[in-house]
């Protein structure tokens, strides 16, 4: 299955969320992102079929090494371009809106140059 946008975008939102909480459940989403239960209920059922996540009896929500691998270099994207952006002089509001944008759409080659240029 090919990972859209959102796709990242929830998994990346999980192992935040794991990292503040300890364990997610889909209310936890619900209520980080501000995304209605049904929708956040189809994303999820999307992401286990595709085996990104699994989703215990009780509702705990964990990711996969497939989810954890896509979710680590999401937030690593975002983690950065943040920065970088900030060092800018962009404010923070728009530098973690923009990085929201620009980490789903760079090429792996142009992140890797970026990374690289930064820490020198």
């Amino acid at each position: 299955m090919e990972l859209f946008k959102s796709g990242e975008d929830y998994l990346e939102r999980i192992l935040i969320l794991r990292a503040k909480i300890g364990v997610v459940r889909s209310i936890d989403i619900v209520n980080d992102m501000h995304f209605s239960k049904p929708s956040v209920s189809i994303a999820m059922k999307k992401l286990k079929e595709s085996d990104f996540i699994s989703i215990s009896q009780e509702g705990f929500i964990t990711l996969t090494e497939k989810g954890e691998e896509v979710a680590s270099k999401i937030y690593e994207r975002h983690v950065l371009l943040t920065e970088w952006l900030l060092s800018l002089g962009v404010d923070e509001k728009t530098a973690r809106e923009d990085a929201c944008k620009i980490e789903h759409d760079l090429s792996s080659q142009t992140f890797d140059a970026i990374k690289k240029y930064l820490k020198k």
